[in-house]
């Protein structure tokens, strides 16, 4: 019998063979669980340690681990995770905040460039036989936009970079950030919506963040703007945007995340200037294995006394 057992609450990989190698060297055997949170129990209520991705735990699913010490969650965002009920059961939660900031900033540079420059309406045009820009017009020379950036973490500051880069003008709103050296001009919410030609959603999800983009909100940005958001899906109030679209409150929007995944695809239906992808900005195949890797090692970590690395509780 192996000294401790880890539980997958819900298996997202192509494989776990990387964690079970890693495990196998402090005598863990990995088991994959399934279905919902009472199937999962069935299988994980005297694990040591969960690995988690989308599975919610909440205090009384925590109260049920008999034993557990860490449940590590395989992505950035925690909260799936009651974090205070957690920490009075005894459980230590870590996460792993830095294994796709390249992806997701990638990825927003890529929304934004594709909105900005209308590359799917141009798309459009050919494909209905079309060829003037007429159907684009305006578009407008990056280095005369502003970018402002709903938070400040480390994946915003990775596309923060690729904004310099392209000579855009750059604000924050981020009311943990101090000014300092290499800080861009910090501001308050209102003149960030006001000032920015893209408004770009770089904020965790939190009860001060959620529906922070929403009817109120959207109608203080420019008729010209453009919102990104590649964040959490429950910061953007969508029935809201999908409105505000509509009506050509503001020029675009460009989502990977949303309220409720997967997106109902009826929901988006005949809405303009919108450009949707399926919550795809943290892959890359590299991202994946470094995830993995390293929410195996903060299992690992705790469950042979040491601190880990990414503890959130």
């Amino acid at each position: 019998m192996a000294t401790y057992k880890v539980v997958v609450s819900d298996q997202v990989f192509p494989t776990v063979d990387l964690e079970r190698s890693m495990l196998a060297e402090i005598d863990a055997e990995l088991s994959v669980a399934t279905g919902d949170v009472e199937a999962v129990l069935e299988v994980a209520a005297d694990a040591d340690a969960i690995l988690n991705t989308y599975l919610s735990w909440n205090a009384d699913t925590l109260g049920r681990l008999e034993r557990c010490k860490i449940i590590a969650r395989y992505g950035i965002g925690v909260d799936n995770i009651d974090l205070e009920a957690a920490a009075a059961a005894g459980i230590v939660v870590t996460n792993v905040p830095d294994y796709s900031v390249q992806e997701v900033a990638a990825h927003s540079l890529a929304l934004m460039m594709a909105t900005l420059r209308k590359v799917n309406v141009g798309d459009a045009v050919i494909r209905s036989g079309g060829w003037k820009i007429d159907a684009l017009r305006p578009i407008h020379r990056l280095s005369t936009l502003t970018v402002g950036l709903l938070g400040y973490g480390r994946i915003a500051r990775r596309f923060a970079e690729a904004v310099k880069a392209l000579e855009m003008d750059l604000v924050v709103y981020d009311p943990y950030v101090e000014p300092g050296p290499g800080i861009p001009r910090l501001v308050d919410l209102d003149e960030l919506l006001a000032v920015s030609d893209v408004v770009s959603v770089n904020a965790p999800a939190t009860p001060e963040t959620r529906g922070i983009i929403n009817a109120t909100t959207l109608s203080k940005m420019k008729p010209s703007a453009i919102l990104l958001n590649t964040s959490r899906g429950p910061l953007v109030v969508l029935d809201d945007l999908l409105a505000a679209l509509q009506a050509g409150t503001i020029a675009g929007a460009a989502l990977d995340v949303f309220e409720q995944e997967p997106l109902d695809a009826s929901r988006i239906e005949g809405v303009p200037n919108l450009l949707v992808t399926p919550h795809m900005a943290y892959y890359s195949e590299e991202a994946l294995q470094e995830s993995q890797r390293k929410a195996a090692t903060q299992v690992i970590k705790v469950l042979t006394g040491r601190d880990p690395d990414y503890r959130v509780n």
